[in-house]
């Protein structure tokens, strides 16, 4: 079984890859989360995450401290645009000590855009050039059982810890960064498809009810009029799905 977290598309569709090459069956974790489903068992588990502020979004980080796991082989993977930074140390202190066979990263779109302009397809391409190779590797690197301690590329964890994972909990994560342009038209999409139900439909304007959220970005990627913005840059920068699956 895989099971994956995935806002815009990216690690769902690396866990329908993968799915489809092993034959395995692929789940949501927001919808284990909100079933409270934290038990598992199979003789091959694996756990794809997107790497937020070089480590794990919160509601990954929030599963996997969670669950209990009993897996021959089980394996973590982490896409990411820039780094994966230091999520394989992240996932291990979650799972503590729940043993990890492999860890494995895969370069995708970054869809961070308050800095990553992801408004061509050229400039999309500047991170996927390779995530085809990659994931054809990944795909028999996972059929050989393959063992390592640790991600590559990665980040040493001690500026995660000291820098990029408060900066994600403290101010990346303020749902007072949002705003709503004019050009709403009240259709609900961001607040059905909030992982965590941040969003609430008021007068037919999308209002965040919650002082934080995952920062996952899902409901200013699927807004169908790009009317859900982020700081300052995301309106240049555009949207991003990923285009071989639906989210």
């Amino acid at each position: 079984m895989i099971i994956y977290f995935s806002a815009t598309g990216n690690c769902k569709y690396l866990a329908t890859r993968i799915g489809k090459e092993f034959n395995q069956e692929i789940f949501s974790m927001v919808d284990f989360m909100r079933e409270a489903k934290f038990d598992f068992q199979d003789d091959e588990i694996g756990i794809i995450s997107p790497t937020y502020n070089w480590g794990l979004p919160s509601l990954v980080k929030d599963f996997l401290e969670k669950i209990d796991v009993r897996a021959k082989y089980l394996y973590f993977i982490s896409t990411y645009g820039t780094t994966p930074g230091a999520s394989d140390v992240m996932a291990k202190r979650a799972l503590s000590g729940i043993k990890i066979n492999a860890f494995y990263s895969v370069k995708m779109a970054d869809t961070w855009t308050p800095i990553f302009d992801l408004s061509t397809e050229e400039k999309v391409e500047k991170f996927t050039k390779k995530t085809e190779k990659e994931i054809d590797s990944l795909i028999e690197r996972i059929r050989n059982r393959e063992e390592n301690e640790k991600m590559s590329p990665r980040m040493p964890s001690f500026l995660v810890d000291l820098f990029a994972q408060p900066l994600y909990n403290s101010w990346t994560r303020k749902t007072s960064n949002f705003h709503v342009e004019d050009t709403c038209i009240g259709c609900g999409l961001c607040q059905r498809k909030c992982p965590i139900a941040a969003i609430k439909l008021v007068n037919e304007r999308p209002v965040w009810v919650k002082e934080k959220c995952i920062a996952c970005l899902g409901c200013l990627h699927r807004c169908p009029k790009f009317s859900i913005q982020y700081g300052k840059h995301t309106k240049k920068h555009g949207q991003y799905t990923n285009p071989h699956v639906r989210v």
